[in-house]
């Protein structure tokens, strides 16, 4: 090989990694979650789990504390969670999907912490092409803390979801978690609702 064609080789890598590597990451999630969901729709599989709870590992006391206390222990949700659920010796993208299309619906908790983890954007990826694709509401955007654009910026995805939909801010909730704990009830609850509007509830 040349030394024009390598320096030309290398540029294009460059330029492939830095400017599409997230589309190239995203079609690769659509391809496993689009096979994977026609596997279950063959199979006829019915949901185990209400809801599986994306979380990162920083913010677990507050997912144990406020959360699982409040819809399992109080409304009687039966939720998945990565560190009770997922089974030991299976690979984690596979828990990851079969958690998606095992549960009715995908709630993830937001955060900064969240945002910088690349498993947590998988798992936010596949339950983004599960919502598309079966164009049903099964995605709950619970957000822990104000995020500005410019940090919500490199997730473009998630960007256009927020502007998209309803959201749950659990910091814009203030002292009446009641009724913070009411609109998350009631998303759960929901079934074919169409998108909401981008505000948060």
């Amino acid at each position: 090989m040349s030394s024009s064609a390598l320096v030309l080789l290398t540029l294009l890598s460059s330029f492939t990694y830095h400017f599409m590597r997230w589309q190239l990451v995203y079609g690769f999630y659509l391809l496993q979650a689009f096979l994977y969901d026609s596997k279950k729709k063959r199979q006829g599989c019915r949901h185990v789990y209400d809801a599986f709870v994306s979380y990162n590992v920083h913010d677990e006391e507050w997912v144990y504390g406020e959360l699982v206390s409040e819809l399992e222990e109080r409304q009687g949700w039966k939720l998945c969670l990565h560190h009770r659920d997922f089974q030991l010796g299976k690979p984690i993208i596979e828990n990851i999907t079969d958690s998606i299309y095992s549960s009715r619906k995908t709630l993830c908790v937001i955060s900064r912490h969240y945002l910088q983890s690349e498993w947590c954007s998988r798992e936010i990826q596949m339950a983004s092409f599960r919502l598309f694709d079966e164009k049903k509401d099964v995605l709950i955007l619970l957000f822990l803390e104000e995020l500005s654009s410019n940090q919500l910026s490199p997730f473009y995805r998630m960007r256009k979801l927020v502007r998209s939909r309803t959201y749950l801010s659990w910091n814009q909730a203030h002292g009446n978690k009641g009724l913070f704990w009411e609109k998350v009830q009631r998303a759960l609850e929901a079934e074919d609702t169409p998108v909401g509007n981008p505000n948060p509830a």
